[in-house]
């Protein structure tokens, strides 16, 4: 696996490295050790989380909050997605930057966010299965966001607004300068 450190300081892409044969292919797509070492920091992986998503879904943008932070790795197992994390961690050096990733089952591609980040993705493919590892369990009283159009931090997802599918739970998100500090 190639660890590449991305704009926002501790968010990873990691590129597999994958064995072509006449019956496929086979690749390492997580190894604790490997993992630790290429991201430098100690993350253990508690829960996982899968979703399907057809063209032009919008998820995000989502965080956890306090003691619940979450770090995630990300990877898409069937489409492709336009993959968002934003540096929303107070005094960091990055802070709202954003890290935008095209992840695929094509590319094989993986993201790591660490904690401190909100994150958010829109399918670009017909349908997309979406799966993602989190360092921490979910807790509801817990849950931040952050409005998917904010001006602040300007995002480009590919599609105009009227052309995106996104909650309802979405839509009433905060802006970044009104949004729960993620600690």
């Amino acid at each position: 696996m190639n660890f590449i450190p991305t704009n926002a300081l501790g968010c990873y892409s990691i590129e597999p490295q994958i064995i072509y044969d006449e019956r496929g292919y086979f690749m390492e797509s997580f190894n604790e050790k490997r993992f630790q070492e290429g991201v430098g920091q100690n993350v253990r992986f508690v829960q996982d989380n899968q979703s399907f998503s057809t063209k032009g879904v919008l998820r995000g943008l989502h965080y956890q909050t306090g003691a619940h932070a979450q770090a995630k790795l990300i990877r898409v197992l069937e489409g492709m997605v336009m993959d968002i994390a934003v540096d929303i961690r107070p005094g960091s050096d990055t802070y709202g930057e954003t890290v935008s990733m095209l992840l695929s089952s094509e590319n094989k591609k993986q993201l790591f966010i660490p904690r401190g980040f909100a994150h958010g993705f829109v399918v670009l493919s017909d349908t997309a299965s979406f799966f993602y590892k989190c360092d921490n369990f979910y807790n509801k009283e817990s849950e931040g966001g952050i409005l998917f159009n904010d001006p602040e931090i300007n995002i480009d997802w590919h599609f105009s607004e009227q052309e995106l599918i996104v909650s309802e739970k979405d839509w009433l998100l905060p802006t970044m300068k009104n949004a729960k500090k993620v600690w």
